[in-house]
């Protein structure tokens, strides 16, 4: 098993970190902002290790891989200290706030010999395996229309939604309408959205990314309301429903088969989750590295990347329309 290190103490590494010593993980240290944070991390967590120096935890002989998990505009700088450390990296979504600093990232991955991968849990998540394995076996027929959302009310720290501090609805909540549109449709011919923006700031939108053979998705995000917390996969021959949160749920109905299927009794899929929900990443990930892989073939620098220059391109659409 690798030993890893934890770079941020917020909620969500509080989260992993529990999934991960679940599934037998080492954790050796936690860097955190203040060595008061980091300290009560550590302890909370029975981490031996905590420190507020990076480089100090990225050079030691007892971590062979880190987590990172602060705020997304720290994500590029914060993971090429890592890499070229020569430590392996897990690092939340979004991976950078640019597809030209995701492709610099992988590339520097592939120069030291390391692994990379973006945390996009969503992809390992057993109902979605199950999602995706039926509707690339031909269950819905061919794809035709994805829709998703993903809008809560977001009451932001002070400062967290700051042009300078890299904030974004988009790539923090609808990254995962994105991906989920990828995964049935690819990347997408032509891109419209609309969307409200403070201080430069995505905090709400909308797009329709299509295809130029008439395939097209319908996303939505928002930071400032409730949108539906479904989705729906569309084909020739039925549909499937994610029930809320899409990205994060247990269950689908699955509308294909039989006139008894499709209208009165879909089949049900039913995959309740372990802990937090991270386990299944993370034993990607362990087996991956432990198989010699710098990339995971599920969420591998090629999809990474092509997602990140929709959100490029959506957020581009949104902003050129501000003007």
């Amino acid at each position: 098993m690798p030993r890893w290190g934890i770079v941020g103490t917020g909620d969500i590494s509080d989260r992993l970190v529990s999934d991960l010593l679940a599934i037998g993980g080492e954790i050796t240290a936690v860097w955190g902002r203040t060595t008061d944070r980091a300290a009560d991390f550590a302890t909370r967590h029975g981490i031996p290790s905590s420190t507020d120096d990076r480089a100090a935890l990225f050079a030691r002989d007892d971590v062979d891989i880190v987590y990172i998990a602060t705020p997304a505009v720290t994500h590029t700088a914060i993971t090429l200290e890592a890499l070229d450390a020569g430590r392996h990296v897990l690092v939340e979504k979004p991976i950078a706030t640019s597809a030209v600093d995701a492709e610099m990232l992988f590339a520097r991955a592939s120069a030291a010999d390391v692994f990379l991968m973006e945390a996009m849990w969503m992809r390992f998540n057993p109902l979605h395996v199950e999602v995706i394995e039926r509707i690339t076996g031909g269950e819905l027929g061919a794809v035709r229309n994805v829709r998703a959302g993903f809008g809560t009310p977001f009451f932001p720290r002070p400062g967290k939604v700051r042009p300078e501090d890299g904030g974004s609805i988009l790539r923090d909540r609808g990254i995962y309408p994105v991906t989920l549109a990828h995964w049935f449709l690819g990347a997408p011919d032509v891109v419209q959205a609309r969307g409200v923006l403070s201080e430069g700031v995505d905090l709400a939108g909308h797009a329709t990314l299509e295809r130029a053979d008439g395939a097209f998705a319908q996303l939505a995000w928002s930071g400032v309301d409730f949108l539906d917390l479904s989705a729906a996969i569309s084909g020739e021959r039925g549909w499937l429903t994610l029930d809320p949160m899409f990205w994060a749920g247990s269950d689908a109905r699955v509308h294909a088969g039989s006139a008894e299927r499709i209208f009165r009794e879909p089949e049900q899929l039913r995959h309740p989750r372990v802990g937090n929900g991270y386990g299944p990443m993370l034993e990607a990930v362990t087996a991956a590295i432990a198989s010699g892989l710098r990339e995971h073939p599920w969420h591998d620098a090629a999809t990474t990347i092509s997602i990140t220059r929709t959100l490029d391109r959506i957020l581009a659409d949104i902003s050129s329309e501000s003007r």
